[in-house]
């Protein structure tokens, strides 16, 4: 079975990343694509304060979007860069104030964490490994507080609901606007602490196969 379908056989028993549970009635979705420049040129607290606006405006709780996105944001930001740039978002992410609480989904256990400094990286990282019908995939937590990582360690078991941490505020979340980045991982390949969140359009096909989209798992 397809992981994306093994998620909807089991979506009624996980429980709510945030609190309230967010949903299609409570979010909008935010764009961050290449063709929208609505935050160019403006400086990083302006558009913090521009994103909570536009949540606010919507009567939302929280902004949702970018999975499979092409974005040009990472075009000044050396991480990003190499022989071709990495502009293709494979994770969601959720757009919340800063210290706002998140919660595992589902049973698992720490598979590893890291505070990962580089700007315009993750900066403190969880990730999750899972296990359904005896399949075993990985749920990945970006940007999140340095307080997150307090008291963790590898192969701690994690209960659905358990608080996992809150969201980051910048620098120390790699420097971005407040949100969580949240993927789904089939296979880590080797890697700890942390897994790719953008990549290259032509490795989209492997990404998107591996990571599928999370939002059956964010979305109630």
């Amino acid at each position: 079975m397809k992981l994306d379908n093994l998620i909807k056989k089991h979506r009624a028993a996980f429980a709510a990343v945030f609190d309230p549970a967010l949903t299609a009635a409570n979010t909008i979705y935010m764009d961050l694509s290449s063709s929208n420049n609505e935050l160019d040129g403006i400086s990083e607290s302006r558009q913090d304060a521009a994103i909570l606006e536009r949540i606010a405006a919507a009567g939302a709780i929280a902004g949702v979007g970018g999975y499979l996105e092409k974005r040009s944001v990472y075009k000044d930001t050396d991480l990003f860069q190499g022989d071709a740039e990495r502009c293709i978002h494979i994770g969601v992410d959720v757009f919340m104030p800063a210290g706002t609480a998140l919660y595992a989904p589902l049973e698992g256990e720490i598979h590893s964490f890291a505070d990962r400094r580089l700007h315009g990286d993750y900066g403190p990282v969880i990730i999750l490994r899972h296990r359904l019908d005896d399949f075993e995939f990985h749920t990945l937590y970006g940007h999140l507080s340095r307080d997150s990582l307090a008291g963790l360690a590898e192969g701690k078991p994690i209960a659905a609901g358990e608080r996992l941490g809150s969201i980051g505020a910048r620098p120390n979340n790699g420097n971005w606007a407040p949100h969580l980045h949240f993927q789904i991982i089939r296979d880590m390949q080797g890697k700890r602490g942390d897994y790719p969140g953008v990549v290259r359009p032509q490795e989209v096909d492997f990404y998107s196969e591996n990571c599928p989209d999370p939002s059956g798992l964010l979305l109630a």
